[in-house]
């Protein structure tokens, strides 16, 4: 566990970005994890692969990411970042007119079905629409996945379309639903 700070933070996580510190914690977390991210999604679950996953999202402007951390207490106060819950990244972040960016994500194993994804989904957008001043969000998911269709509907996402053969997952190009939000579609604060 990393003693990061917390970008934000909600009740019972708190985001805060990806270290090269993680790396032990986050592929543990990830082999862990496997069948509930197939066939959807293949995190970095060994260590080189995630110094450059990280490093990416570290490094490149077009990209941030975000660990969803449950945060941690001793008699009540605030102790520190403790366990990866999962991850939010957004990629292809343009600026200029378009303030837009792509929505990548995934919860852990011992996280899922616990509401932390939600939370951590929520502090992710208000950053993004805050501190980062994007105006657009979106998510594009492969029609069977539930969970992640789920996520985004809670968090107010409206869904905008179908894309046949849109990404080259686990080999094969896969159809997916285009769902997004805009700044002015988030719910007021918490």
């Amino acid at each position: 566990m990393s003693d990061n700070v917390y970008l934000a933070e909600g009740s019972r996580v708190g985001i805060r970005l990806f270290t090269p510190a993680d790396a032990e914690e986050f592929t543990s977390r990830a082999k862990e994890s496997g069948r509930l991210h197939r066939p959807w999604l293949f995190p970095p679950d060994d260590p080189r692969a995630y110094a450059a996953y990280a490093s990416r999202l570290i490094e490149d402007p077009t990209k941030v990411g975000f660990l969803v951390c449950e945060r941690t207490t001793v008699d009540g106060n605030a102790a520190g970042s403790g366990p990866i819950a999962g991850f939010i990244n957004i990629n292809n972040i343009v600026g200029g007119a378009f303030r837009c960016g792509a929505l990548g994500y995934g919860a852990f194993a011992h996280a899922a079905g616990r509401g932390l994804m939600s939370e951590g989904l929520d502090l992710v957008l208000r950053y993004a629409f805050g501190p980062l001043g994007l105006h657009r969000l979106e998510a594009n998911i492969q029609p069977d996945n539930k969970g992640s269709i789920a996520l985004v509907r809670r968090a107010g996402f409206r869904l905008e379309g179908f894309s046949p053969e849109f990404l080259f997952i686990d080999g094969a190009w896969r159809d997916h639903e285009r769902w997004a939000i805009t700044a002015e579609m988030l719910a007021p604060g918490l």
